[in-house]
Formats: structure tokens, sequence, C-alpha cells
């Protein structure tokens, strides 16, 4: 948690009771279904709640924005920053039944009211979102391909409505045709641990 708190100081007695909780939550559910690797749910803040929060040093989302989580798996990115951005509306889909199920079980012990989970596909989703956000399901180019059309064009916050994808490694070819609409955010110029050097937020403007 200590982590957490390093990098977000400024959160509210509920917001990091909510992260508090975190740790001993998906510890139970990953007893019951195996979201997150056994050698990582020690390492769950780091891993994954911060990882995941590395999206809120890109974006702050301002309230009403409708974010969609795209491949949520256990919850990530969508269940840390559904705490951080308590008036932004999320919605986290996965092709796993057994892993929103966990992600649903998450979000009514945290008391979290601005977030739903639902076992469908992208392609299936009717709705459409301000943002898409996600933990590198997929190859980018088809990422996008699967996924923009639900994204509305009427953009309202600092950055213009589309993408948001966390990943890691070489990508420079896989962004190569989306030219200036893409820009990318070294996840090391926000945290200082190992775990990040390589990892990046990549925002495209659709």
């Amino acid at each position: 948690m200590d982590i957490i708190l390093k990098y977000f100081p400024d959160l509210t007695e509920e917001q990091e009771s909510r992260f508090a909780m975190l740790k001993s939550l998906y510890t139970e559910w990953n007893e019951k279904v195996n979201v997150i690797s056994r050698k990582d749910i020690d390492h769950l803040y780091e891993k994954h709640v911060l990882h995941s929060l590395s999206i809120a040093k890109v974006m702050q989302f301002k309230p009403g924005t409708k974010v969609l989580d795209v491949g949520t798996g256990g919850g990530f990115p969508g269940v840390p920053l559904a705490i951080l951005f308590p008036e932004t509306e999320f919605l986290c889909v996965d092709a796993i039944g057994k892993k929103i199920t966990v992600v649903n079980g998450v979000c009514e012990a945290l008391g979290l009211t601005n977030i739903r989970a639902e076992h469908t596909r992208v392609q299936n989703v009717k709705e459409k979102f301000d943002f898409i956000v996600s933990r590198a399901v997929t190859a980018f180019p088809k990422f996008v391909a699967m996924s923009r059309a639900v994204v509305q064009k009427k953009s309202f916050n600092q950055l213009a409505n589309g993408i948001l994808y966390i990943k890691g490694g070489d990508f420079i070819e896989e962004i190569a045709n989306f030219g200036d609409k893409c820009s990318i955010y070294p996840v090391s110029d926000f945290f200082d641990e190992d775990f990040f050097e390589t990892k990046k937020v990549i925002h495209l403007a659709l």
C-alpha cells in the first residue's frame, strides 16, 4: 500500500481504505479463480495496481467521463482507476466469464458504484465511450481495429477521446502507421521502480 501513497499522496480516506482492501480481496479471489499469477500476488500493488494507475499520470478524467476497460482480466486497469476517479463511469469487459465474476465480487466488496463488469467482447458493446483503456491484450493495430467503433467523437478532457493503452517492450512498428495521432508516455517518468523501466502508456486520438 505504501507504494500507492508514495505516488498518490492526496487520496481521500475512502480511497485509501479501498486501495488497502485490494490485497486481501484479490488474494481470496485468486484462490478460487486464478486471475493473477501466484508469484505476482505478492507484488499486487506494484505490478497491477500502480501499473494501472500509470494512466492517471497521463490523464486526469473529468467528472462524467465514460471509460471502457477492454480485456480487463481481474479488473486492471479499471478497478484502480474507478477508485481514483469516483465521478468517472467505468465498464469492464472480458471474454472469460469467471474473470468478470472476480471483478464484480471485488467491486461489490469495495462498494464501488461507478463501475460495471460484463462478460462480453468489445465488438458486442453498443454504448459509446470517451476512452478505452487496456493493458496490452493484443497487438496495438488489431486492438484499435476491433475497439475504435465504441469511441464517441466529442471530447471534453485535456486529451482527445481515444485509446489509453499500457504496454511494455518495443512497439515502434506497431504504432508507426498512426503518425501524430499517437503519443507515447514512458511510465519510468512517473514511477522509480525497475519494473516500470520499459513500460509505456500510449494515447491514440480517435
